[in-house]
């Protein structure tokens, strides 16, 4: 069974998807594959899973210390389930770009070249916003490239971060 709840952000409503035990998606409405795996029967309904990511949500919004990351269950391909993993890795308040992506899988890979173009799908198909910080990935002149809730929350979002806790 598939659970929803919405959270009131800062920069938008923010639907949350969970199975119960863990988030399996959350996105800014309006956004690039809002909702995606989500089905129609999911019911709405109060769990201590979605209190817990709550609480991170709210934290991370306030810029007060984060706790530890809800329970999440990442459901993609094998190349989007690295790119995903590769995320979780990149610092609070720091950003790297697609390529050093890129040139890290294909590390991981024995020195397989992978593309840039190919990280940056699999970040765009991310379905747990926020959490799996697909934000901190910009363009390789720093630009800001490619945010499936919007160039405008991407910006927020790392100015937030940038701002001295």
């Amino acid at each position: 069974m598939l659970y929803k709840f919405t959270y009131h952000s800062p920069i938008g409503t923010m639907l949350l998807a969970a199975d119960g035990v863990a988030l399996t998606g959350a996105w800014f409405e309006g956004a690039t594959h809002f909702g995606a795996g989500l089905s129609e029967s999911a019911t709405k309904q109060e769990l201590e899973i979605f209190s817990t990511a709550v609480a991170w949500l709210d934290a991370y919004f306030m810029n007060h210390p984060l706790t530890q990351l809800p329970p999440m269950k990442l459901v993609g391909t094998d190349f989007q389930l690295s790119v995903w993993q590769l995320l979780q890795r990149i610092p609070f308040g720091k950003t790297v770009t697609y390529g050093q992506l890129a040139k890290e899988l294909a590390a991981q890979n024995g020195g397989r070249k992978v593309s840039a173009q190919a990280v940056g799908n699999a970040v765009g198909r991310n379905r747990l916003t926020i959490f799996l910080p697909c934000h901190r990935v910009v363009g390789a002149n720093g630009d800001l490239k490619g945010y499936a809730g919007g160039l405008a929350r991407k910006e927020f979002l790392l100015c937030l971060e940038s701002s001295e806790k």
